[in-house]
């Protein structure tokens, strides 16, 4: 079962760009593949999941189970203990996406959300964030971060190619201060040779 609930980021969310690190999908809109994007701050389940559950249950209902794949997740607690109860964690290799997280609540349902490497830009993981709560989207979340990666890809060729073309007289270059080899040569030639 999924289910889409809005976030509404608190105050403090809204003024600093960097504490915003989840978005769900919106109300309303049919099941889609994800339910959201998170972007922890660190690869540390034990001390991102109290901060994750703490929006999620007042929202969704208390999130008791939450599985990953090992992929990205040096260490997998069994349990984490969260805000008046605890939280379990298991870990699926081949069954789960490696870019998703899967929350479960006993009295709801399941969500699953887009988890976004805490070593991405800012400017990636809001694009990120946009297209995985994107209602009409239906790529998943390795089909979105291999998207993500090709643009990364894209855009660092591209500077590189400005770079070398800027450095190489391109876009930068200015004129010449120096005659044009040509007009030199024609300088030095005797009088007569000058008008042919």
């Amino acid at each position: 079962m999924t289910t889409t609930i809005p976030y509404t980021p608190a105050v403090e969310d809204r003024t600093s760009s960097l504490s915003l690190r989840l978005v769900l999908a919106p109300a309303g809109t049919a099941p889609a593949l994800l339910d959201g994007a998170w972007w922890p701050r660190s690869r540390d389940l034990t001390a991102e999941l109290p901060a994750l559950t703490a929006v999620l249950d007042p929202l969704w209902g208390r999130i008791t189970h939450v599985t990953v794949n090992p992929a990205f997740w040096p260490v997998i607690p069994r349990k984490v203990p969260v805000d008046g109860h605890v939280v379990g964690v298991g870990w699926f290799t081949a069954e789960q996406d490696p870019h998703k997280l899967l929350l479960l609540s006993y009295s709801v349902g399941r969500w699953d959300l887009l988890v976004i490497p805490p070593e991405t830009s800012p400017a990636a993981a809001a694009r990120l964030m946009k297209e995985a709560t994107d209602p009409l989207g239906t790529l998943t979340a390795s089909a979105l971060m291999n998207e993500a990666e090709q643009r990364r890809i894209a855009e660092e060729t591209e500077l590189s190619m400005v770079s070398v073309w800027d450095s190489e007289g391109g876009h930068g270059a200015s004129l010449p201060t120096s005659p044009s080899p040509a007009r030199a040569v024609m300088a030095q030639l005797p009088d007569a040779t000058k008008g042919i």
